[in-house]
């Protein structure tokens, strides 16, 4: 037995259908989940580009790199300017990919 047992038909204009279509693309939906969404009143957001994932990832990264620095540096209490370049580095790496967007 369906869950669901009720059809609701809509005519549509072909602009208002590819804009229908696109909203849907753009949330990472079909157009059928995308319409009950919208009717039970959830808030949908873009989906976020494939990219973030690996930007993610990118960042993570440079984040542990910056972390061993800072450890490294607390446990012998000292750092040389070798390191504080490598950190800083790092740190606009990771800038320059947020701004990028990888």
């Amino acid at each position: 037995m369906r869950k669901r047992n009720r059809h609701v038909s809509v005519w549509m204009t072909e602009a208002e259908y590819r804009h229908l279509k696109q909203q849907a693309d753009l949330a990472g939906m079909g157009i059928d989940p995308f319409l009950r969404n919208l009717a039970a009143g959830v808030q949908l957001y873009p989906r976020p580009p494939d990219t973030y994932a690996a930007l993610l990832r990118e960042l993570s990264a440079i984040g542990n790199n910056v972390n061993q620095i800072a450890y490294w540096a607390n446990a012998t209490k000292s750092i040389k300017e070798p390191d504080i370049l490598q950190a800083t580095a790092l740190v606009r790496q990771a800038w320059e990919l947020v701004k990028n967007g990888l």
